[in-house]
């Protein structure tokens, strides 16, 4: 894997280079972690930031083609026109000497632009970078699309794209994409998008875009079903073609090109040529050889967000750790310790995670200045950002999400009387905002709260009177109501609960008699609950979590005995797992770190990201 050091006196534009280097990048197919990162450390140093230089000649007339204006040294530029269809607003730019105001400059390392990136200007910095000529700022703004992918891909601006824009983004190996499907359907829209003569010229340099994406990756089903059945596909002989290599290959039959290259040059062999002869110059003049590569239709080198794994997540006041039982790694996900000590965490189907709880006093808000924390974790970032601080604080609540919406339920006031709630607070996730939704049909805290096919289940916890309850209700947001289910076996409350494998398991707990360790399993399509293999010690607030097809069981507190004979609750680390097989539940680990006072829940996490404790 080698990479290939850009400047601006190089005879290739920016952009060229751009789209070739995501396959040379990938040319030798290095895989794995440490290769990986490998090759992105070469790749960053081969940038160094003093190297890249903008070569504005005349920088009035280039400034001249760019609008609503620019930054420089502290002076507003008055422009005329924004680049090609970039319609996004503008950051504040690197700024320059006055003295160099109308000559060549020098980008200085860490620009106030790259630093204000953000979905809306993120492609319009792109282009910024590219007409500049300014390799740092167009590679930082490449780099800041291809983290968000996902996101960027759906923006209109995106649609807007040259052909060689869309390749020298994604030709990257640092695409955070989870599958290859994902720049399939992206390319074919923005083949499909536009006029009439917009869509005809994308559609004739189609076969070209079509190499950077790495169909390799795909599986066969989605091959033939999708890729092959298109209508775009199918309208070119050359694309089938491709995909008919991309089909040999599944089968072990790579086509191989062969490319002829000179070794030397005639100026190479001419300033050999007083010491090795004529004769032997020109011998080494035509000296040809046949490199053997393979198409970019056949790169199978994985994308930098294919690297996610199934891990354990673990929120505590002291940080967030990854815990992967496949391989018994810790990774540190974040070392914040703004997370609230009692709190509820959830994670969202979209592999979003959120932390409620906790007390937050707003001074400005004079007639209701309590509320809770709200938090959201930035994958990218590996940092918390502060969402609208959740209007009723609470505590042994449940939190739960359906369309697009979080919803707190139930739980008991942190005021004065702590009574018990029947209030759902519910925060939209398109709109930023809380509001209330419809209430439980009784009070609850200490309850299980599950989400499964834009449902809401609220099982068990304790009522008003203190007393365990064994009710469950469910509730549907596209009609507004909560509907009860059938009771569970026995009443308890601040247990373990969790869905797996389309059932919703429930262990341990408190009753009305002390400590459980009795397990139940609830049949959604049958409405029933059926008795479950017990776990092995009576805990309270132990954490169930279905976790790559695996359920397991974290952490909770038991009545243990001290050496002096008195029995006192004790927190306890360990992580169990329950064997389909055998039918019992074995222990995998005795303690585990950083699990004290934490929450756990499922997530899938990019290791390339983590640091491996």
């Amino acid at each position: 894997m080698y990479w290939e050091h850009y400047s601006p006196s190089s005879s290739r534009s920016l952009l060229q280079w751009l789209r070739t280097q995501g396959n040379r990048d990938s040319a030798r197919n290095q895989q794995g972690r440490e290769g990986f990162l490998q090759s992105l450390e070469v790749g960053r140093s081969a940038l160094n930031p003093d190297s890249a230089t903008c070569q504005l000649c005349d920088s009035a007339k280039v400034l001249s083609l760019l609008e609503p204006g620019l930054f420089i040294d502290g002076a507003y530029w008055k422009c005329v026109a924004v680049l090609g269809q970039a319609k996004s607003p503008w950051v504040r730019l690197c700024p320059f000497q006055k003295k160099d105001r109308t000559t060549s400059r020098n980008c200085p390392s860490g620009p106030a632009g790259e630093k204000r990136l953000c979905l809306a200007n993120c492609l319009a910095v792109f282009r910024l970078g590219l007409l500049l000529d300014c390799a740092r700022l167009a590679v930082a703004a490449r780099d800041f699309i291809c983290a968000r992918f996902s996101l960027v891909s759906r923006d209109a601006d995106f649609l807007g794209l040259s052909a060689d824009e869309l390749i020298a983004i994604i030709s990257s190996d640092g695409l955070n994409v989870e599958k290859e499907e994902a720049v399939f359907e992206a390319v074919m829209r923005w083949a499909s998008s536009g006029d009439a003569e917009a869509q005809a010229e994308r559609q004739r340099t189609l076969p070209t875009v079509f190499e950077s994406v790495r169909c390799r990756l795909l599986p066969r089903a989605f091959l033939e079903s999708r890729v092959e059945r298109h209508p775009l596909v199918r309208a070119q002989p050359e694309l089938l073609r491709k995909v008919q290599m991309v089909k040999d290959a599944h089968e072990g039959r790579l086509t191989v090109l062969r490319k002829k290259k000179k070794e030397k040059g005639k100026e190479a062999a001419g300033a050999k040529a007083t010491d090795k002869g004529t004769a032997e110059a020109k011998a080494e003049e035509n000296e040809e050889e046949d490199e053997r590569v393979l198409p970019g239709i056949l790169n199978d080198t994985l994308r930098f967000g294919m690297f996610l794994q199934d891990l354990i997540f673990m929120i505590s006041e002291e940080g967030a750790v990854a815990y992967d039982p496949a391989a018994n790694e810790c990774y540190c996900a974040s070392l914040s310790t703004q997370i609230p000590k009692n709190h509820v965490s959830l994670v969202t189907k979209e592999n979003q995670v959120f932390v409620a709880g906790g007390l937050f006093y707003n001074e400005d808000n004079k007639e209701d200045p309590m509320s809770a924390y709200f938090l959201q974790f930035d994958h990218l970032d590996s940092e918390w950002l502060g969402m609208p601080p959740l209007p009723s604080p609470r505590c042994l609540f449940g939190l739960g999400e359906a369309l697009n919406s979080i919803y707190v339920v139930g739980g008991r006031e942190l005021k004065d009387g702590e009574r018990s709630l029947d209030s759902v607070m519910c925060y939209d996730r398109l709109s930023f905002k809380w509001g209330e939704s419809d209430p439980l049909p009784y009070a609850v805290y200490g309850h299980a709260v599950l989400s499964y096919m834009d449902l809401v289940y609220v099982i068990g916890g304790k009522g008003s009177d203190r007393k365990c309850l064994n009710k469950m209700c469910v509730y549907d947001p596209k009609k507004f109501e909560w509907r009860e289910l059938a009771p569970m076996q026995m009443a308890r409350s601040l247990f373990g609960a969790t869905v797996h494998d389309g059932r919703i398991f429930v262990a341990a707990g408190v009753t009305d008699t002390g400590l459980t360790s009795s397990a139940e399993v609830y049949s959604i399509t049958d409405n029933k609950w059926a008795p479950f293999e017990a776990f092995p010690q009576e805990r309270s607030s132990l954490s169930l979590v279905s976790l790559a097809g695996t359920l397991y069981a974290v952490g909770g507190f038991a009545t243990l005995e001290t050496e002096s004979g008195e029995l006192v609750p004790t927190e306890l680390n360990d992580i169990w797992r329950y064997n389909e097989d055998e039918k019992k539940w074995e222990g995998v680990l005795r303690e585990i770190a950083y699990a004290a006072g934490a929450t756990f829940l499922p997530v899938r996490l990019n290791v390339l990201r983590l640091t491996k404790l």
